[in-house]
């Protein structure tokens, strides 16, 4: 019996307009009067912004160096819960097959690097005109490097670091200070600062009992709620811990905090920004599980901590190397292909598998055969996907409990370094770039995480004659979506010099606004138990991406995790999926193929 997906009028991997989702970018200039300027401490880095050299730091690491990955990284593979970091899988020996992977974002590239790399014939198909999902950037008519959002990556990114080491991407990467640095109104700088002489888990104490975003009763407090955590197991069981940790999901964050002593003032200072810059929602409606996670890798990992950033944008730095691996390796990708059908069949005995996907291009129109289907698309992209008669099956059902988070993305460019906090002259100088070069928090601005992108990624963002390029990334976003770009502009450019009033005098030359529907799956209190396995049902269909099982948040790593999970699953299928295309081949053989076009 053929069938096909209800939803076939709709694209796996959609356009940002199909998202939800918006561009805008065009020049713009806003004066704002002259305010006194305010003197903080600052740390800066020293890396290279076209030549031009920036301030060096206080102390300790050459923030901004270009730094190879041997060093300031965290082994997940020991002491640490198993499957963050799988071993190197076993040489394949099975049938070579044949695979459609529908979404080119980071689960389905890693998906597809794993499979190449065992001899198998790979096709990734993405329906925008670029690659790299939620992580993807692209160059507007004027060659401005417009992005989805803000991306950092941590010292615990093993599996992340382990694909840029083989397509050789790990240059691309800077290293900066070990602090996490908040913005506070007034321009007053706290941070949590794990620079310490010892390592794991004493440069978090210190970094948690010194720091100067929290009264010292807070702290106490703080330390109070986090001494009773399964972090602290973690050190002597973190397969435990994590345990411990899973189970807690059906708690928020808040709720678990303060019934463990933890303040309110607390959460409202540091960790719903923190909260914020990890799944886009705050502590009140983001599940324990999560942030307890992060908290373990950085409580029993010394450099889990330590942050990254691009040279430049995703697709030079991290997209470009991976598209010239992948196709060395006789993978082929093909853009602005949209599936608008998943077609399949359902044998004598029940079971049921993918026969092809019906896949369409502006007017052309193929049907995808393979020996094994990869969906790596984001929560939105699947739900319109899977055919409706699916979810009679749990794990395809489940998905539909999961929902994307709305998130804007605004860039803004000003005629002198807005960062800058010590030097009213630095600032209105454009000979240097000169400022923060770190990512950067706030609890006092509906932007909770952003970065001056001229100076952590000066490669594609520094542009000579030109100062900062704020990146701001605005969570929740709902307030924000149905607001005109303009609009959203002035709220965020009046907003970053509430933070940076000593920038008052600097005016802002050009701005973009992203805007997505849903984006990172809200990982609200009990969601953890409805995501799904990369196996399904289906024995020739599979998924990936951030969202599916595994036990990072929804992030880079995991998409990247989720990826090599997809392909081994699929290479311990081998010999099953070969014996099923045979099948398949005599039941289209003894019936006539319908479909006008196959590839």
């Amino acid at each position: 019996m053929m069938a096909t997906s209800a939803a076939q009028q709709a694209l796996c991997s959609a356009p940002l307009s199909q998202m939800g989702g918006q561009v805008a970018s065009r020049s713009r200039h806003l004066q704002t009067p002259v305010a006194s300027g305010s003197s903080c401490s600052s740390f800066v880095g020293n890396a290279l912004a076209c030549q031009r050299r920036i301030k060096a730091p206080r102390r300790h690491l050459k923030a901004g160096a270009r730094a190879d990955l041997q060093t300031m990284v965290s082994d997940m593979s020991r002491a640490a819960p198993k499957g963050l970091f799988p071993p190197e899988p076993p040489k394949y020996t099975g049938p070579k097959l044949k695979v459609a992977i529908v979404g080119a974002g980071l689960a389905g590239m890693s998906t597809a690097v794993e499979l190449l790399d065992q001899g198998h014939e790979v096709d990734l198909y993405e329906s925008r005109p670029f690659i790299g999902g939620k992580v993807a950037s692209f160059k507007d008519k004027d060659g401005n490097h417009i992005e989805m959002g803000l991306h950092v990556f941590f010292g615990c990114y093993n599996n992340l670091f382990r694909l840029m080491r083989k397509v050789g991407a790990t240059d691309n990467l800077l290293l900066k200070e070990h602090t996490h640095q908040f913005i506070n109104k007034g321009g007053n700088l706290g941070e949590l600062d794990f620079r310490f002489i010892t390592g794991a888990p004493f440069h978090g104490l210190k970094a948690f009992f010194t720091t100067n975003q929290l009264s010292t009763m807070d702290k106490v407090q703080n330390a109070i709620a986090l001494a009773t955590s399964p972090v602290v197991r973690a050190l002597v069981d973190p397969e435990g811990a994590m345990r411990d940790i899973r189970n807690l999901d059906k708690v928020s964050f808040s709720d678990w905090f303060i019934s463990h002593g933890g303040s309110r003032a607390s959460i409202t200072r540091m960790w719903d920004p923190i909260a914020y810059a990890l799944g886009f929602i705050d502590c009140d409606n983001i599940s324990a599980r999560c942030m307890l996670t992060i908290f373990q890798f950085f409580a029993t990992k010394t450099e889990a901590s330590v942050l990254r950033m691009l040279a430049g944008s995703p697709q030079t730095g991290l997209h470009d190397p991976l598209i010239k691996y992948i196709e060395d390796k006789g993978g082929r990708f093909h853009v602005r292909w949209g599936c608008r059908e998943v077609q399949y069949e359902e044998a004598a005995d029940g079971s049921v598998r993918v026969t092809g996907l019906h896949m369409t291009k502006a007017n052309q129109s193929e049907i995808v055969k393979a020996d094994a289907y990869v969906a790596a698309c984001d929560v939105p992209g699947i739900k319109r996907l899977l055919p409706t008669a699916w979810r009679r099956w749990p794990l395809f059902d489940n998905i539909y409990h999961l929902e994307g988070v709305p998130v804007i993305t605004v860039q803004l460019r000003y005629n002198g370094w807005v960062t800058e906090l010590q030097d009213q002259a630095k600032i209105n100088q454009l000979a240097r770039a000169e400022g923060l070069d770190n990512l950067l928090y706030s609890a006092d601005a509906d932007f909770s995480c952003f970065a001056d992108l001229a100076l952590t990624s000066p490669q594609d963002y520094y542009k000579p004659g030109e100062g900062s390029l704020l990146q701001c990334v605005l969570t929740p976003a709902d307030p924000y979506m149905a607001l005109p770009n303009e609009e959203i502009v002035a709220k965020v450019n009046e907003q970053v010099f509430n933070l940076f009033p000593s920038a008052r005098n600097l005016s802002m030359t050009w701005h973009s606004v992203v805007k997505i529907g849903q984006s990172l799956y809200r990982e609200a209190p009990g969601m953890d138990v409805f995501r799904p396995d990369q196996r399904t049902p289906i024995d020739n269909f599979f998924l990936a991406g951030s969202y599916t099982k595994q036990d990072y948040i929804d992030s880079m790593e995991g998409a990247t995790l989720s990826g090599r999970q997809a392909a081994a699953k699929i290479l311990e299928s081998g010999a099953d999926l070969a014996a099923l295309r045979e099948q398949l081949q005599q039941s289209l053989a003894s019936s006539p193929a319908k479909d006008l076009a196959t590839v």
